[in-house]
């Protein structure tokens, strides 16, 4: 194995990832608890002990739960914005959870760091958090980008995006079943808005207008579970994708919050 990504869990009860070189292994994200992240590195055949770094999006409980827990257990640097710490830690106090990483490091949007052998870009996206961001992993030729969060694909995130080799890409919802769905209206705002999440039609969208088609793996992920279908999902990705479909590119894959999707490899 040269690179590889692994989805540990995507979607509105917690998001987890590992991106791996030979030399490094990150976890991007903690919204599992700390019991269940170690569970499932180790159902894909990762230490957790082995881990080289934490990353962190935003600061939503869904990307943050299990990270007091893996502070305490792992002996290893966490890396978020400055804003979002703030934010995180807030949360902590009003709960009343103490927790302090022995080694954090800051990062700052549009500024590129390196974990190991892994270069991160981490890149502004709309949504309503503190300061939340997308990512692209570099390493060994290989480039993989990780987008969700976001209530739409600004320019910006589009550029980030280009030339990826896998690219893990919000599809949260249906927009008719969100709107007849059990939410309440104002929470349908939010998920619909500029700073929610990202539409199974917006994705398709820009499939169908401005990916440049490079990725051999895309990966649809926070699928929502009440306003959403994985095969709904998949269809309006795949008619999307069919004009830029080859034998090789694009296969489409979906994200689960139940269990850890396959490895992608390269």
């Amino acid at each position: 194995m040269a690179v590889a990504v692994t989805v540990l869990a995507s979607g509105s009860r917690g998001n987890c990832t590992v991106v791996a070189s030979n030399g490094t292994r990150i976890l991007v994200d903690a919204g599992l608890s700390c019991r269940e992240t170690f569970k499932r590195l180790q159902a894909v055949g990762e230490e957790p002990r082995a881990l080289s770094g934490i990353i962190i999006s935003h600061e939503h409980s869904d990307h943050v739960n299990g990270l007091p827990g893996l502070i305490k257990k792992l002996n290893v640097p966490v890396y978020m914005t400055g804003a979002t710490r703030h934010a995180w830690k807030r949360s902590l106090r009003d709960s009343g959870v103490k927790c302090e990483p022995e080694k954090f490091e800051e990062f700052f949007s549009g500024h590129s760091f390196s974990i190991g052998d892994v270069n991160i870009t981490p890149f502004t996206v709309p949504h309503d958090a503190a300061d939340p961001v997308g990512f692209t992993f570099r390493a060994q030729g290989v480039k993989i980008a990780l987008v969700t969060d976001l209530g739409y694909m600004p320019a910006s995130v589009r550029q980030h995006i280009r030339g990826c080799d896998a690219l893990i890409l919000e599809s949260n919802h249906d927009l008719e079943m969100l709107r007849g769905g059990p939410y309440p209206w104002v929470v349908k705002q939010r998920v619909m808005s500029r700073v929610g999440h990202l539409s199974n039609e917006a994705l398709a969208e820009f499939f169908s207008n401005d990916y440049d088609g490079n990725a051999a793996f895309v990966v649809l992920a926070h699928l929502s579970e009440h306003n959403n279908h994985p095969e709904v999902a998949r269809a309006a990705a795949e008619h999307a994708l069919a004009p830029r479909r080859t034998l090789l590119h694009n296969r489409v894959m979906l994200a689960s919050q139940a269990t850890p999707l396959d490895s992608i490899r390269f």
